[in-house]
């Protein structure tokens, strides 16, 4: 094992894939000279040259498109969108065309494209800069969406999220890229569609992914001490999603808590809370709980930021009110 960034996965799993496969690109604003607004591919165009590592015009829409198309004649483009706030000027390519091709030409043809969008909030960017929009994604079907919690997930799926055939949209929440954890050595795979459960637990079954993983690990630690054992699954693939590892744990704990940073109205939370109380109803002792931002556009002030996004304190505070205590 070695111990590096989140942001030093990414670039780990780009550079590899650029060298196994020479069909690997990469593109976006600032990508080439800059390496990245956030420093992670720094190098890459010494390394690989101009026609593999592309600084592109401020044009999601132009870009996204192109990488559509270059995915359809066979090459497997990693499109960076430089805020996840971005993506909603190239849905066209996107939402019409990357998500369907496959199913409209009867498989004929598929798109091999990787787009990463750093999103969360936390850095003061306020209303265009800090929103979590998975839900957007996973809405959508033809689309696959992960959003990794670790450097080491990170590495893995980025990785098999670049092998796919079909569209993956890669979440990167932006405080974790100077997070550090440790990484296998050598190749290194996750496949899309499995959780992980970070801590085992038989009282409540907590839910998260990227950053509020976090979150619910610290609450579950305050939580251990009140005597409650929260078991925290981290999702890491949205869709695909492992529902048996889900399913396993509310089974066993009969209640769930879900935490997720994007707004409570229309979040992924309430599809897994529908799935859980249609498929589970009888396993349940209590209704589902969701943690989650409040319905509002992300604010600059620093205070109110911190206001309304969850906490482990909420977490801890809904756990309680899950088992009524």
């Amino acid at each position: 094992m070695k111990t590096i960034t989140y942001g030093q996965a990414i670039s780990e799993a780009l550079r590899e894939e650029m060298l196994r496969d020479d069909n690997v690109f990469i593109l976006g604003e600032d990508m080439a000279v800059m390496g990245s607004v956030f420093g992670l591919t720094k190098g890459f165009l010494e390394e690989f040259g101009e026609n593999r590592v592309i600084d592109t015009p401020i044009s999601e829409a132009g870009f996204t498109a192109m990488a559509v198309g270059a995915a359809l004649r066979g090459l497997r483009p990693v499109v960076e969108i430089m805020y996840v706030d971005f993506t909603p000027v190239c849905f066209d390519a996107i939402v019409n065309q990357a998500a369907k091709m496959r199913y409209m030409t009867g498989g004929q043809t598929s798109v091999p494209l990787v787009i990463r969008c750093p999103g969360g909030a936390g850095r003061r960017n306020a209303g265009q800069h800090s929103q979590s929009l998975e839900a957007l994604f996973t809405h959508i079907p033809g689309l696959k969406v992960i959003a990794p919690s670790t450097p080491a997930d990170m590495k893995g799926l980025l990785k098999a999220a670049i092998r796919d055939d079909d569209p993956v949209i890669c979440i990167e929440h932006k405080l974790l890229y100077a997070a550090k954890g440790e990484v296998p050595e050598g190749e290194h795979l996750i496949p899309l569609g499995s959780a992980a459960v970070r801590r085992p637990g038989r009282d409540v079954t907590v839910i998260a992914w990227s950053r509020q993983v976090h979150s619910a690990l610290e609450a579950a630690k305050t939580l251990a001490a009140e005597g409650i054992d929260a078991e925290v699954i981290d999702l890491r693939s949205l869709v695909p999603l492992d529902w048996e590892t889900l399913a396993s744990s509310v089974r066993k704990t009969h209640r769930a808590v879900i935490v997720h940073e994007a707004v409570k109205r229309g979040g992924y939370g309430g599809e897994l809370a529908a799935q859980i109380g249609e498929d589970l109803f009888d396993s349940l002792d209590a209704p589902v709980k969701r943690v989650a931002g409040l319905n509002v556009v992300p604010p600059f002030s620093p205070a109110l930021e911190d206001f309304i996004y969850p906490n482990p304190g909420d977490i801890a505070a809904a756990v309680r009110e899950t088992l009524g205590r």
